[in-house]
């Protein structure tokens, strides 16, 4: 058991941890869960014994062995291979005494236990964990000097994984990894023997591998039974029920504040004044569920630009004289939402840096819109904000030229209002920073927005923002993101980028994980004599009515997808009626007449999209 008692630590002055405690079970499951900031990584580096707690303690079952990546990643001439190999130290330990001893009896113990620990299947194992996190048989044999940090960060991992100890801590684990190796950790944190605890905002694992939600917030831990999914609607319940207790307790309160009022001055009326103010004075404060008023993500909409904004004809592109994707046929519209599938190093950067004009097509033919403005935002724009400025000089510097009011209705737009604005970007969280680089690729309202692995500092909340933003946005979207959630929320087409082509997948999402998996495959079809399938006039029916129904799922996702879109500009349109200030950037200043009108326009026209939908789903059930 993992018991976390009463535990507090402060940093830097300030509580991060206040009296947390939790009783953690020996095998489970936990996803430790909260908002950037909250104090995550602070818990499990007092767990690992890296910080002390100034009060409280933690403990577990002596002889516990704990697991935690370090933050340096491994280097050296070692090869992946030999590094996680040499990452279980009783098996090291013991293999080189089976060489070295000559007593026996000791020989005889090396053995049993190299036996009880599987240590001689140790290679096979090795090379499946490194194959399953994306490192080929070739890769497996090169030095570590060789790869990139995300890379050796994955040989960090599977060192971790291979030792098996008894308590596995991670730190979101899947920040370096593509959807497929996502997968792979996935599948096997469900068969892991041992107890675990990941901080993650990956919703998908979150409900596939833990039983147990821990929820870090105002530096107390709250235990959830079930995965994110079941933690929300408690959280949902527990938020309603706090809502309603502090209504009940504000009208129980005015109620005696209003007695004391009127009756202290009363001789015949006094002390009962004075026992409903003693009542007042001892009653505790119901607080309501805490939220972040600043998280935001509000993309500016671009002016209209006619389709096709890129088409590509026969391109290709690549590094020097060396083509990395060949035969491109691509054309993005003005409302595409275009996914891009694809294990890391097949080029789906490569394709990204294409589309948004930082490499030339070396082959064929890229057709860009006269005047596309396009938004790139990838990893490294938000590792390269200069620690020493703010929000506010990073921004005015990007508009130079722009009145201040600008500077700062675009910062405003993703939650940089007030001390924010000029608050040190060094002092900003990772999802914060994340938050200021999209702020800044999208400045100018970009007709078409390119984005590189956005969430990978941003937790599940901010992750549900930035879904439901891109929804509302106007123009289109090219997305790359191991987060599933995000693809399926967003996606309207899939592109497999793969053997140097990038292809349209006329699958969904589940279908892609199907395939990656190896789940739900057809089985092969009888050949002809000169080795081609030989269908039957059924299993071209079959294809043919399979090809119309994946047809019809991609219209309703884009039915519903309109639909949620109108949905959120009637929400802003009530919120605007109901309080101006509140108005979102778009509609202030507009009278109420004029939201009125937009209104009815709005909903006559999501009725028309309902209705759209209606009939695609009708003849899909058909």
């Amino acid at each position: 058991m993992l018991n976390i008692s009463d535990v507090t630590v402060r940093l830097g002055g300030r509580t991060i941890l206040d009296r947390a405690s939790a009783n953690l079970p020996t095998g489970a499951r936990v996803g430790l869960v909260g908002r950037n900031g909250a104090g995550k990584s602070t818990l499990v580096k007092a767990i690992i014994g890296e910080i002390e707690p100034d009060e409280g303690s933690i403990d577990m079952p002596r002889r516990s062995r704990l697991g935690y990546i370090a933050q340096e990643a491994p280097a050296g001439t070692a090869t992946p291979f030999e590094t996680v190999l040499a990452a279980d130290t009783e098996r090291a330990a013991l293999l080189e005494e089976a060489e070295t001893s000559t007593d026996p009896h000791r020989l005889g113990d090396v053995h049993d236990r190299l036996i009880a620990i599987d240590a001689y299947t140790g290679p096979a194992r090795a090379a499946r964990i490194l194959l399953g996190l994306g490192f080929t048989e070739e890769m497996q044999a090169q030095p570590l000097d060789s790869y990139s940090g995300g890379w050796k960060m994955r040989v960090a991992l599977a060192s971790l994984l291979f030792s098996q100890p008894d308590v596995l801590l991670l730190d979101e684990p899947s920040n370096h990894l593509d959807l497929e190796a996502t997968l792979w950790l996935e599948n096997f944190l469900r068969a892991y023997p041992g107890t675990l605890l990941i901080i993650s905002h990956e919703r998908d694992l979150l409900n596939n591998v833990v039983d147990t939600i821990l929820h870090l917030q105002g530096g107390k831990l709250t235990i959830y039974a079930g995965g994110y999914d079941s933690f929300e609607r408690q959280r949902a319940e527990r938020a309603a029920q706090a809502a309603a207790a502090k209504a009940a307790q504000d009208a129980q309160r005015a109620k005696l504040e209003d007695y004391v009022r009127r009756n202290s001055a009363r001789a015949s009326t006094a002390k009962q004044a004075q026992s409903r103010a003693k009542m007042l004075a001892r009653m505790q404060p119901v607080l309501g569920m805490i939220e972040d008023p600043s998280l935001s993500f509000n993309f500016p909409d671009p002016a209209e630009l006619r389709p096709p904004l890129i088409t590509l004809d026969r391109a290709a592109v690549g590094y020097g004289d060396t083509p990395i994707l060949k035969r491109l046929n691509l054309r993005i519209d003005p409302d595409d939402r275009i996914a891009l599938l694809g294990r890391n190093g097949n080029g789906k950067t490569t394709l990204a840096r294409l589309l948004a004009g930082q490499l030339p097509a070396m082959e064929g033919e890229m057709v860009t819109a006269g005047k596309l403005n396009i938004g790139y935002f990838t990893q490294y724009q938000v590792e390269e904000l200069a620690g020493g400025d703010t929000p506010l000089v990073h921004m005015a510097r990007a508009m130079q030229g722009k009145a201040e009011s600008a500077v700062r209705a675009q910062l405003g737009r993703f939650g940089f209002s007030g001390p924010k604005a000029t608050t040190s970007v060094s002092q900003l969280s990772g999802g914060e920073r994340a938050r200021l680089a999209l702020a800044l690729v999208t400045r100018d309202a970009p007709h078409l927005l390119i984005l590189d692995e956005p969430t990978n500092h941003l937790d599940v909340d901010a992750r549900e923002a930035l879904v439901q933003a891109l929804n509302a946005y106007q123009g289109a979207v090219i997305l790359i993101s191991h987060d599933r959630h995000m693809v399926e929320m967003t996606a309207d087409r899939l592109v497999l980028v793969d053997g140097g082509a990038a292809e349209p997948y006329d699958g969904s999402i589940e279908d892609y994980i199907d395939f990656i998996l190896g789940r739900n495959q057809p089985k092969a079809a009888p050949v002809e004599g000169n080795g081609k399938p030989a269908p039957s006039a059924a299993v071209k029916a079959n294809n043919l009515a399979w090809a119309e129904v994946k047809e019809l799922q991609k219209k309703i996702a884009k039915a519903e997808k309109d639909l949620a879109k109108l949905q959120v500009k009637i929400a802003e349109v009530d919120v605007a009626l109901s309080d101006p200030a509140k108005a979102a950037h778009a509609l202030k200043g507009i009278n109420i007449g004029k939201l009125g009108q937009m209104r009815e326009a709005l909903e006559a026209e999501a009725e028309a999209a309902e209705a759209h939908w209606m009939t695609l789903v009708e003849k899909l059930e058909g």
